[in-house]
Formats: structure tokens, C-alpha cells, sequence
């Protein structure tokens, strides 16, 4: 039994006492208190079969049999007819001793369930405290890293990578904006790939026109590539082809672009990137960037 279904029996069951506590028996003065005692049968057997739908005969006595089909004489009528309904009532009576005693029995199993879960919940919760960050994939699975990579991220950078970037010099020349691209490449080049998309994103956005935003641009889309993001490298790769087709770097965006389609495993677009790049830069497919564009076609298969 799972356990809403459990938590549901539960309801039901305290939806048939407050119905029986409504209707208390009681013996039979006339042919309206036979009829009472009829519906409460009925309804009895109703909230039986509610929570228990599979009608298992441990939980279902027989029907109360029927009254007999020639009655008594008259003067022993009145006798036959109470004693009857008591023996109905006594029926009554048991069903709803078991009735509580499965009830009991499933307020246990509830109560046992839901303290196994909050000491699977505290066991869990006082691993992935414990535990190094290097060995939590191991022992906790792969909800107990996910919960530290949160927690990495949350705590921010360690003091050691703060003061290696620091220790990047940012050029001072007379072309601020370069600068500011120059500052992004020595951060990529130095593999502090977020600390590069950060400064790259600054510069091809305050720079749209500026020389250097077609480098900055791929080199942007590389700096995602590199740090295994290759969904968010690709539309950065596609706008700086897309932007201005004759700048340096558009012939490697579309390269690069075919590579980020690789690692998505979306063999489609990538080949429709490779036969881009063939048509629109052959010079530099059998030039500058052969070796790259070689590689990337022996990756797929493509008509």
C-alpha cells in the first residue's frame, strides 16, 4: 500500500465513524426503525467497500440473509422480528470491531512510514553536510551533488581564484575598448572561462562597432565552449557569422559553430554548419583553419 493511498483509507474510515456515531442503533418500535436499520447496512457496507474496493472477503462478512418468505403466525411475529434485529445488530456490531482494529493497525503503519522518512531525511541532510565536495557524488548520488554544486556557487569563488585573477593584468593603452577585449582573452586565455564570459559579454556589448567585437564575439562563444556549454556558446558563434560575414573571426564562429552543433549531438546542423563554412570560406578550409574543419567532418556523417 503506497502511502497516499494509505492516508486515504484513513479519511474514509473517519468519514464511516462520524456516520455510525450519527446513527447509534437502537431496538425497533415500529417498521420505521427496520428501515433505519437497513440503510445503516447499506452504508456500512458502502464504506467497506470504499476502502477496501477490492471486495476481499477478509474485510466483507455475507450478506445478512433476508427475512423469510412466510412469516410466523402473528402472535409470535413481534418476537421473531427483535431478535432478528439484534442478531443484525450484533453483525453491525463486529464489523466495526475490525473496522477499528484495521484502522489502528494503518494509523501504525503511517506513523512507523513517516518516521522512516525523517530519518532518511536527517541521514541525508547530515551526509551531504559532513561529506568533502570531492567525494559527494559517491556517497550521496546525484541529488547530494547537486546540492553541493549549489552550494559551491552560492559561497562564490574561493579565495585562491580571487586573487589569481586578480593577479591578470588589465592592459592600459590608448584604446580603452581594446583593452577591455585584451583583458578578456588573457582571462579565457588563462582558463578562468566564467571570468572571461563575464568581461567578454561587457566589452561586445558597450563595443558593438568597435574592430575588435568580431573577435570578441568567437572568443566569447569559446570561452562557453570551452566550459562544456555548448548551448550557450552556439548562438554567440551564429550571430558573429550572422553580423558581418567578411569580419575576422566570422569563418571560425561558423566553424566553431559546427563544433558546439557536434557536442549537442545535433548532427543535422552541424553538417549544415560544415557545408556553410566549405561554400562560404574555402580559402580558409583548405588554409588557415583545414586541420580544424577536417577533424569536425570526421566527427559526423553527414548526405
Amino acid at each position: 500500500m503506497t502511502f497516499a493511498s494509505l492516508a486515504r483509507n484513513l479519511s474514509f474510515f473517519g468519514a464511516g465513524f462520524a456516520l455510525l456515531a450519527t446513527a447509534a442503533p437502537a431496538l425497533p418500535q415500529d417498521g420505521n426503525d427496520e428501515a433505519r436499520l437497513r440503510r445503516l447496512e447499506a452504508e456500512v457496507r458502502a464504506l467497506q467497500r470504499t476502502v477496501f474496493p477490492g471486495g476481499d472477503g477478509r474485510f466483507f462478512e455475507p450478506e445478512i440473509s433476508a427475512q423469510p418468505a412466510t412469516r410466523p403466525s402473528t402472535t409470535g411475529a413481534s418476537t421473531t422480528a427483535v431478535t432478528d434485529i439484534l442478531a443484525r445488530l450484533d453483525a453491525l456490531e463486529a464489523q466495526l470491531q475490525r473496522q477499528t482494529a484495521q484502522n489502528e493497525e494503518n494509523s501504525n503503519a503511517l506513523r512507523q512510514l513517516t518516521e522512516r522518512i525523517d530519518a532518511l531525511e536527517a541521514s541525508g541532510t547530515r551526509t551531504t553536510a559532513s561529506a568533502p565536495a570531492g567525494g559527494m557524488a559517491a556517497t550521496t548520488g546525484s541529488a547530494g551533488a547537486a546540492r553541493t554544486v549549489a552550494a559551491t556557487q552560492a559561497s562564490g569563488p574561493s579565495a585562491e581564484r580571487l586573487a589569481a585573477v586578480q593577479a591578470i593584468a588589465k592592459p592600459q593603452t590608448e584604446d580603452p575598448a581594446d583593452d577591455e577585449y585584451s583583458y578578456g582573452f588573457r582571462l579565457w586565455d588563462a582558463g578562468f572561462f566564467p571570468e572571461a564570459q563575464q568581461q567578454l559579454t561587457m566589452f561586445v556589448e558597450q563595443h558593438p562597432d568597435h574592430w575588435r567585437t568580431t573577435y570578441g564575439r568567437n572568443l566569447l562563444g569559446r570561452a562557453y565552449l570551452d566550459d562544456g556549454k555548448a548551448k550557450e556558446a552556439a548562438p554567440w558563434f551564429l550571430k558573429n557569422y550572422q553580423e558581418d560575414k567578411t569580419g575576422a573571426r566570422a569563418g571560425d564562429s561558423l566553424l566553431y559553430l559546427a563544433e558546439a552543433m557536434i557536442a549537442l549531438d545535433d548532427t543535422r546542423r552541424a553538417c549544415i554548419a560544415l557545408a556553410e563554412f566549405s561554400e562560404t570560406y574555402p580559402a580558409l578550409a583548405a588554409g588557415r583553419l583545414q586541420g580544424q574543419y577536417e577533424a569536425n567532418r570526421a566527427k559526423v556523417t553527414c548526405d
